[in-house]
């Protein structure tokens, strides 16, 4: 038994008299504007028939691993995705994982060494900053997409420097200067780690292929929980450092490999969109029907991602709940999620929004600010 519950339960109280307290709810119907499903593949009925199709001729792919892929996990199916994924990112080599948090652990707790920096974005993914704390190396933050902060910081380094950013960010909903941060990467001979998770099927393979930057990045993260309907990650990197992080990376190592199943499904969600331009081109369009009702946002204007900033915890609150009652499913994001004053109303966008759901989602946002 937990001998000293008090300070568990006044940090509880503290978060719940704020009302910022966090709780598992059931799934409830409603106008999806919150998930990442920005293609609709979960729902996706073509899609699912092919999967099915798939797991009826081969059944084992249900079956659990057996362990990890160090020893009983490693499949003749997971060797040949991540030489599909990488093929189709032209990277050399990719290494998969069961989640984009695992990846983010195993990349950035396992390439800076003791004698690194590690120099991060500071809006970046809290996987990051976790994997970070896992790190021998020094860690630093810049401002968000701010190039002369970056520079500076880079500037007082006498180590080595990573440089740690993502390609499109969840919680702004804007793009990272990716090419002038390369520029940068070259000018202090620094390795540039980016997070692709929220760009990749949005923008094709992600923004490292839309530049063609794949021989300026040292390893990208891709995840497949949002645009492309299922789950995992893959590091995307040379053979030595995938070599690396075959023999150092704990949460590789120590982990049970996923079911085949995961795999088959990225492996067919690559082949379901090289089919599917047709997804992409309507979400595209929704983004620019959401972005001409004009409401402010910090979003990029080609984002799937658009924030709507309420600095006021109890009026967001008062906003999020009368969309759901009039069947709007958003996502609002409290302090100290964001700083204290940038409050805000996360919208995602989807292929299969309509134009009049997106009006009327709109035009209750209106009424509140």
């Amino acid at each position: 038994m937990l001998k000293n519950i008090s300070r568990f339960e006044e940090a509880l109280y503290k978060r719940e008299k704020e009302g910022t307290l966090r709780t598992l709810k059931s799934p409830t119907e409603g106008i999806d504007f919150y998930s990442n499903d920005y293609l609709g593949l979960t729902r996706n009925k073509e899609l699912q028939g092919i999967l099915l199709k798939k797991i009826n001729d081969t059944p084992q792919f249900l079956s659990g691993s057996t362990g990890s892929r160090l020893i009983s996990g490693n499949s003749n199916l997971v060797i040949s995705t991540e030489e599909f994924i990488a093929k189709k990112h032209k990277f050399s080599s990719a290494l998969l994982f069961p989640s984009g948090y695992s990846a983010n652990l195993a990349l950035f707790s396992t390439i800076p060494s003791r004698h690194d920096t590690i120099i991060v974005d500071e809006q970046i993914h809290r996987s990051v900053h976790d994997a970070c704390k896992m790190s021998n190396a020094k860690k630093l933050k810049f401002k968000h997409n701010d190039l002369n902060d970056l520079e500076k910081i880079l500037q007082r380094q006498e180590g080595h420097c990573y440089i740690a950013i993502e390609s499109l960010y969840s919680m702004e909903g804007d793009f990272a200067p990716i090419q002038e941060i390369v520029k940068l990467a070259r000018q202090y001979n620094a390795d540039l780690l980016i997070d692709e998770a929220h760009a990749l099927g949005v923008f094709g393979n992600g923004l490292v292929e839309k530049y063609g930057l794949e021989s300026e990045i040292t390893a990208a993260v891709i995840t497949y929980g949002k645009a492309f309907g299922a789950h995992g990650a893959a590091i995307l990197c040379s053979d030595i450092i995938k070599s690396y992080l075959i023999n150092f990376a704990s949460p590789f190592i120590y982990s049970t490999s996923a079911q085949d199943i995961q795999w088959m499904s990225i492996k067919t969600g690559y082949e379901f969109l090289e089919d599917h331009h047709e997804l992409s081109m309507r979400l595209k369009d929704n983004i620019r029907i959401f972005r001409n009702q004009k409401l402010e946002s910090p979003s990029s204007e080609s984002s799937p991602i658009q924030a709507i900033i309420i600095p006021d915890n109890q009026k967001l609150k008062t906003l999020q709940k009368s969309l759901w009652e009039n069947g709007f499913q958003t996502y609002a994001i409290h302090s100290p999620t964001v700083k204290e004053g940038t409050e805000r109303l996360r919208i995602c966008l989807h292929s299969f929004n309509t134009e009049k759901e997106i009006i009327r989602l709109t035009e209750i946002i209106k009424e509140f600010i």
